[in-house]
């Protein structure tokens, strides 16, 4: 007993995870299928693919397409190494069948992914084989789009309305770095689009994102040698080469846009104070409602008679939200407000018609309840009933309420703006002092008024020339302020220091690659991708961008065809969004620190331009592998960056259809820069 315990000792400490040999990092390899890839004249509706080990599927309902397009989503499941596919909708004769799996296989073990995976069959007696690839980009901020459906027509059948009711004739989705590839397409020419199918009717509907390509694409095929590296078992390696094809176009690039449709609905209204009802609309009013009341009932003291003016407007930049402030103590005083709001919605041919929908407005005062809440209380104790029922009807004395909304430090090049918590009727410029100190003394300066600020209706701008790094002193006096209700302000002091001018950093960017007379804006981005400071490119090609808080720093630019100053987004079939560029480095900007940076917007391909640190769309990384390292990540280099990361990510992923000669990026609407 002695010896088998001995024996069974180690046996138990040897228990876990086998010794093996290197991780597996390969995909599942393809080993056979019924139909055999390109059979033709298939009948069978069922499909069974082997593979070199055992598998598992990932999201197929959604990753898995077929072509031509079904109405029924297939049936795909996974068992061991084999892999079966129903097609739920009656074949097409003749007619190429393409099910394209994306990236949902994988090896069930470590999850290794067999990306763009695809079979194909015909049922007629012979087998369309073109194919067209490329790559789909957002295209305001150059992500990829992931699960993008990538679609064609025949271009000869194209009309205003194909895109907008028919289904597409081949379809494919991008994978994680927003590639595709359309196959099984015979010889002519086609028109390509991208959608982002919420509704999955494999067409576009207005509020969907969708990219077009300027012109038509004729897929062709050529010959090519293709170049291998063999290892033999001893180690060594040899180059061999043999025949291959090379689909093409295989470089084009779609960038997605919305056209930001929205239905002008009225989409919610409310009366969140006693003396302010709000209207929410699903997109910009064309046209302001027109409100009536309709208060009358056959009780006279209920009857609402309101005087001319009995509300103010408050509309948002947007014009999809309108505050009404009620002027009118007859109306305001009323719990229960019913109004006939006139306003435009679109009819069932998306024209924009007049309707009258009749509203109640309700309020319930939540101090009244309290008041009757306390007032209950005092009876049921029998205490001072005079004095309860004097405190319960007493009217609170109520103040305008004013706030800056800086703290105490003061942007150098910014104005100061103070806001209210009603509309103004009467401001008393005179009542407003400013001073500033110089050493310890407060030296009165003179004060500038207060302007309305164009987009909100509550607040005032005080627009100064600020002395950097002074302190000073605003008052406004007592009762200078007074609200459309009769409300007055109390003594309002707000103290603020201006940042010095050593506080500040700036960029200076010249930019090359632009055409003569190319109007283009450069915004400075947060970690976030959101434009925080935004200058335009001057006809010279530079672009300045002042004062800023030190920070780290992306840059993006925009080409402003029409010269507005903003982004725009593109109409279907007709003006491609305007193309946007990164600068492929972190900017890091010191206090007291003015850089100047050279931008030559084409010496990246288009997919290889944005940083990664504030990329969102990235790939899965497979089990075990790590990102590659940025310029951010490595605290050696200098502030710009000056490794050869850059240059290990460039180069055309797609070949050199297309391209310009000396610049990089993808086949972008009729050939031109991108």
């Amino acid at each position: 007993m002695a010896a088998a315990g001995a024996l069974l000792a180690p046996a138990c400490a040897s228990i876990g995870r086998p010794e093996g040999g290197a991780r597996d990092t390969e995909p599942p390899v393809f080993v056979s299928a019924r139909p055999a890839p390109g059979a033709t004249g298939v009948k069978s509706t069922r499909l069974s693919i082997l593979f070199d080990e055992n598998i598992q599927l990932d999201d197929a309902f959604n990753k898995v397409i077929v072509s031509p397009v079904q109405s029924t989503p297939p049936s795909v499941s996974a068992n061991g190494r084999r892999l079966s596919v129903e097609l739920r909708d009656t074949l097409v004769t003749p007619a190429t069948y393409t099910i394209d799996f994306g990236d949902a296989i994988k090896d069930l073990n470590e999850g290794n992914v067999l990306d763009g995976f695809a079979i194909d069959f015909s049922t007629g007696s012979a087998i369309d084989s073109l194919r067209i690839s490329g790559m789909v980009l957002a295209a305001e901020n150059l992500e990829p789009a992931q699960g993008m459906l990538v679609g064609v027509y025949r271009a000869d059948s194209v009309a205003d309305s194909t895109v907008r009711t028919l289904p597409f004739e081949r379809v494919a989705r991008t994978n994680q770095l927003g590639q595709f590839t359309v196959r099984g397409l015979a010889p002519g020419t086609y028109r390509i689009y991208a959608v982002n199918d919420i509704n999955r009717d494999y067409h576009w509907d207005r509020s969907e994102d969708i990219a077009f390509y300027d012109i038509d694409i004729r897929p062709s095929v050529e010959n090519i040698e293709v170049t291998d590296t063999l290892r033999s078992s001893l180690g060594t390696d040899s180059v061999v080469t043999h025949p291959g094809l090379r689909y093409l176009p295989n470089d084009i690039l779609l960038t997605w846009f919305n056209e930001n449709y929205r239905a002008q609905y009225l989409k919610d209204y409310a009366r969140p104070t006693r003396r302010t009802i709000t209207l929410g609309f699903g997109a910009s009013c064309d046209s302001l409602p027109l409100l009536t009341i309709v208060n009358d009932t056959t009780a006279a003291s209920r009857r609402i008679i309101p005087r001319d003016g009995w509300n103010m407007l408050q509309v948002n930049p947007g014009r999809d939200s309108l505050t009404y402030w009620l002027t009118d103590s007859a109306v305001y005083s009323t719990d229960s407000l019913r109004l006939a709001v006139s306003y435009q919605k679109p009819d069932s041919l998306e024209r924009l018609v007049w309707t009258t929908d009749t509203l109640r407005f309700f309020f319930k005062d939540p101090q009244v309840k309290e008041k009757k809440k306390k007032k209950k209380k005092a009876d049921e104790q029998a205490a001072d009933s005079l004095a309860a029922d004097s405190a319960a009807a007493a009217v609170p004395l109520t103040f305008l309420s004013v706030r800056a909304l800086s703290g105490t430090t003061q942007e150098l090049h910014h104005p100061l703006r103070i806001e209210f918590d009603q509309p103004l009727a009467a401001f008393d410029t005179a009542a407003i002092r400013m001073s500033v100190y110089e050493d310890t003394l407060l030296v009165p300066v003179q004060a500038p008024r207060l302007l309305p600020d164009s987009l909100d209706m509550l607040r005032r701008i005080l627009a100064f020339d600020w002395t950097p790094g002074a302190k000073y002193t605003l008052t406004i006096d007592s009762a200078a302020v007074t609200g459309i209700y009769g409300d007055h302000n109390k003594p309002f002091k707000h103290e603020f220091t201006v940042k010095p001018e050593e506080e500040y950093s700036a960029v200076h960017f010249t930019i090359q690659g632009l055409a003569p007379g190319e109007k283009a804006v450069v915004q400075l981005l947060g970690n976030s991708d959101t434009p925080l400071y935004t200058a335009p490119v001057g006809s010279d090609g530079r672009a300045k961008l002042l004062h800023l808080a030190p920070s780290t720093y992306y840059a993006r630019l925009f080409l402003d065809r029409n010269a507005n100053g903003r982004w725009d987004t593109g109409i279907l079939d007709s003006i491609q969004p305007e193309e946007v560029y990164y600068f492929p480095k972190p900017l890091k900007l010191k206090k007291n620190w003015d850089v100047a940076q050279d931008w030559n917007i084409n010496e990246l391909p288009l997919d290889a331009q944005k940083p990664e640190a504030i990329k969102k769309n990235k790939p899965k990384l497979r089990p075990g592998e790590r990102r590659e390292r940025t310029d951010e990540d490595d605290e050696d280099e200098d502030e710009f960056g000056s490794s050869d990361f850059l240059n290990s990510i460039g180069g055309n992923r797609y070949g050199t259809q297309g391209r310009p000669a000396g610049g990089g990026g993808l086949m972008q609407n009729n050939g031109t820069r991108r």
